[in-house]
This record gives structure tokens, sequence and C-alpha cells, in this order.
């Protein structure tokens, strides 16, 4: 049952991440660091209005992908590494048969995916 969950909070994850602007978002946080930074400077960044970056930022949250504090009048976004780390373990879990390998490797050459 655990891997079940694991596997659902991953599929919300992508499921997120699979749209433009949400990407962009997210992206755009995960370069920004830790301290993330407001919503206002996250819509002018990217030029994305407010209601629609409002409706991002809460699909975003629902999927674990960021987090929000509030500073003074501002909402403060970051991107919650520890979530995306978890996502990208789940999807590199098994590279190479268990082998500890790089991004490029002889087991997982680029051609690999091509041919």
């Amino acid at each position: 049952m655990r891997q079940a969950m694991e596997t659902k909070s991953v599929i919300a994850a992508l499921s997120a991440l699979a749209q433009e602007s949400r990407l962009g978002i997210f992206r755009h946080l995960v370069q920004v660091g830790p301290d993330g930074c407001a919503a206002s400077k996250i819509g002018e960044a990217l030029d994305i209005a407010p209601s629609s970056l409002s409706f991002h930022m809460k699909e975003l949250s629902h999927a674990g992908l960021v987090t929000s504090r509030q500073e003074g009048r501002f909402v403060i976004y970051a991107a919650n590494y520890d979530v995306m780390n978890e996502v990208l373990g789940f999807l590199t879990e098994n590279c190479c048969g268990g082998n500890p390998c790089s991004p490029v490797s002889a087991c997982c050459p680029p051609s690999a995916a091509t041919t």
C-alpha cells in the first residue's frame, strides 16, 4: 500500500508539471533558490497575470511542489526540494539495473533512447 501512495504522489507532481506555465514557474523557483520569491516577482519574470498565477500556484501547491509563507503583505513561494528529489528518486530508482551511474553513462547512452 505504501508504494501506491508514493506512485499517486509522483503522478500528482508530474501532472502539475505537465503544463507550460507551471513548469516554467517551478523551474524559476528552483533557480531562485530556497529563499523563494514573492508571487508578484514570479508573475513579472514569467509574464503571467496575477489571476492565472494564483491558479497555477494552487496546482503546484496541491502537488506538494511548492511551499508558501506570508511575509508582511507578500506571499513568498519556494520550490519544495524534498518533493522534487523524491520524484527524481522515484523516476531513477532502478536506473541501470540498480548499478550506480551518471546521467550519461555506459549503461544509459543518449543514443539508446532514439534507437
